[in-house]
């Protein structure tokens, strides 16, 4: 089930971020000017309305995979720094004292309900194009890592893939 969508930051400590996190940190400036509720829109057709336990809010998993894509750190090591860097927790809308996620809910929610590699594409776009629009994002061009991503074309076809497997598999 997906939660509802009103969060409210309850915390006798919520005043800490003002005096922590700079008024120009990049995660500031984009947590104030960028609306992520367009995430919750485009995945709402992945949860069940009414069945299952309560899912991780879509909106804070998604910021998790951009602040990994920013930072350029892994799964653990997002989450890990989460539960330490205040700025982090204040990005991704959660009280100072608030428990962090199980890695593992992370790469499910990437594995799961983002397995269309082309909304994760058009998820990333959009909170570019609202950062350029904001003028977060000083540059128009964007340079992409491919070192982890899919090729849509494979040098080997079906037949030869499952010959090198059986043979690889008899070895």
């Amino acid at each position: 089930m997906l939660p509802q969508q009103g969060h409210f930051l309850l915390s006798n400590h919520s005043e800490l971020y003002d005096i922590i996190i700079r008024k120009d940190s990049l995660l500031r400036q984009i947590k104030e000017l960028i609306d992520f509720s367009f995430v919750r829109k485009e995945l709402v057709n992945k949860y069940c309305p009414d069945n299952g336990r309560m899912a991780a809010d879509p909106v804070r998993l998604f910021k998790y995979l951009l602040l990994k894509t920013v930072y350029d750190i892994s799964d653990v090591d997002a989450v890990e720094r989460s539960m330490v860097d205040m700025s982090f927790k204040y990005f991704l809308d959660m009280a100072p004292e608030d428990e962090v996620i199980n890695p593992g809910t992370l790469t499910k929610f990437h594995r799961l309900r983002l397995k269309d590699m082309d909304l994760l594409n058009l998820l990333i776009n959009r909170t570019v194009t609202l950062a350029i629009g904001k003028k977060i994002i000083k540059s128009t061009s964007i340079t992409v890592d491919s070192t982890h991503s899919y090729s849509r074309s494979s040098p080997h076809s079906p037949v030869e893939v499952l010959k090198m497997r059986s043979k690889a598999l008899r070895k």
